[in-house]
Order: C-alpha cells, then structure tokens, then sequence
C-alpha cells in the first residue's frame, strides 16, 4: 500500500493523496460498494468517474485499497501509520480521498486514529459525510486535520455556510466571482486554508457540463430533491384519491345486499 501522487493537479502542489474507488460498484470478487454513501447530483458529474480513473490499472489500485480497508481494517491502519512515518511526510500534505469518501463510521475513525499518531504530517478532505463528522470530528477534531464540506450530496440541507466551511461547483471561474465566494482554482489548498465560502470551477467535461448547465451543484441538488418531494406527493394523493374510492368490505356486502326496489340511503352503508 502506498500514498500517491498520481493525480497531476496534487502533484504539482506537493500532495499527497489516498483514493478509493469513486461512488458504487463492484469488486472483483462480486461484492457491491458504495464509497459515497451522502452522494447526490455530485455522482452524475464527478471527475472520478472519467477519464484516467477508468484505467484499467487505475480502477485496479483504488480497488485493492478499498479490499484492504473493508477486509482487514486494522492492518490498513498499521500500514498507513508505517507508511507516514517516513521522513518525507514530515510536513507534507496528504489528500484523503481524490475520490470516494469515508463511507463508514468505522473507517472515519481509523483515519482519525491515524492523523492522531503523525501530527507532523498535515491531512485534509473534502466530504459529504455532514452528519458523521458532527458526532466523530467536529467535538474533537485534530490540530492536523483540515476538512472541507462539499455541495452536491443528500445532506446539503443540514449546512450553514455561516458556520460551516463549505464548496460548492459552479459552471466557471466568473460565476464564482459573481457570487462573490472564493476560487480555489489556483491550489486545492485553497479549499481548506484560503477565503470561504470555496468555490470550484466545474471540470472541463462536455457531458458533465451539460448536466449541470449552467447551475450550482447545490442549486442543483435543491432542485433534485424538490423535484422528488413533488414526486412523492403526488403519488401519496393518487394513493389517497384511490383508496377514498374503494369501498370497504361493509360497503360491498351492503351494496350486494340492498333491495331490489327502492331508494338505496348510501349513509347507512357507511
């Protein structure tokens, strides 16, 4: 197991980075996963799912470490603990996740125990994971851990960007200057160490762009779910409407039973 710098924009900053395998899929061995489990619009546009992370041999590595975590989690803690103490991770960064996230408490906490043990090694993330870093992170969070909530996911509605540290995509650099937010289109450092709220210029993919045409992906993710709130309404009065049309099982037997001739009081039946 080895930290990379396989991604060419952390390269270039020096930074390291760990990677699963982005959103859901399977393994070899026919196991299904799911990396982002709080993943909303953010899985129809992710620059993970694209180009090199496709690679074979890419999909390959990230998938070995995903084994490596879910099949022998306390032997991928020593190995990142023995891994980062070589002197070169003295003062250098490393990315947790160019892709995928901390999909479990457990795993969370690993990577917690890890940051603990080598405080002269700087950490930072990106997540979605709201929920789990206010009960695992946010009481205690290490002096070395930098973290960054990201828009996009099922639990945007939970954010405050007045007291969270937010991102969100946008269609380009002059959208984020409209909105008056902050590009860390110059360093991800940036996202984690520079002006919020953080913006981030949308990746030059033609089919993920038109996508997003044109919005932010937390305008998008608020789009989708009123969308599937509108959905779900209309289907709760449908079932509604239908079942105010169905008679009960008393109805129907009176309705069989009523006389031949007569006026038929439909309030008695009820």
């Amino acid at each position: 197991m080895t930290l990379l710098r396989q991604n060419r924009e952390l390269k270039k900053l020096g930074v390291w980075n760990w990677s699963l395998p982005a959103f859901a899929g399977k393994l070899p061995d026919g196991r299904s996963y799911n990396t982002c489990p709080s993943a909303g619009v953010c899985a129809q546009a992710c620059y993970a799912r694209n180009g090199t992370y496709l690679f074979p041999n890419v999909k390959a590595r990230h998938q070995q470490n995903l084994m490596l975590v879910l099949d022998d989690l306390p032997g991928w803690t020593k190995a990142m603990l023995d891994e980062l103490s070589h002197k070169k991770f003295t003062d250098a960064w490393v990315r947790i996740h160019d892709s995928g996230d901390f999909f479990t408490n457990t795993y969370l906490a690993a990577w917690l125990e890890v940051i603990r043990a080598r405080p002269r090694t700087r950490f930072y993330a990106y997540t979605k994971e709201v929920a789990m870093f206010r009960t695992l992170v946010e009481p205690s969070p290490p002096r070395n851990f930098w973290w960054v909530y990201s828009y996009g996911g099922t639990q945007d509605h939970t954010l405050d960007p007045a007291a969270d540290r937010v991102a969100d995509v946008f269609a380009d650099e002059s959208s984020i200057e409209d909105a008056g937010w902050h590009s860390q289109a110059e360093s991800d450092l940036l996202a984690v160490l520079g002006p919020a709220p953080v913006g981030i210029p949308a990746n030059n993919i033609a089919h993920f762009k038109a996508r997003q045409a044109g919005r932010r992906w937390s305008d998008w993710q608020a789009g989708a779910e009123a969308a599937r709130a509108g959905r779900r309404e209309r289907a709760e009065d449908a079932a509604t409407r239908t079942s105010r049309r169905v008679p009960t099982t008393r109805q129907r037997l009176q309705i069989h039973a009523r006389p031949a001739s007569g006026f038929w009081d439909w309030t008695r039946a009820v």
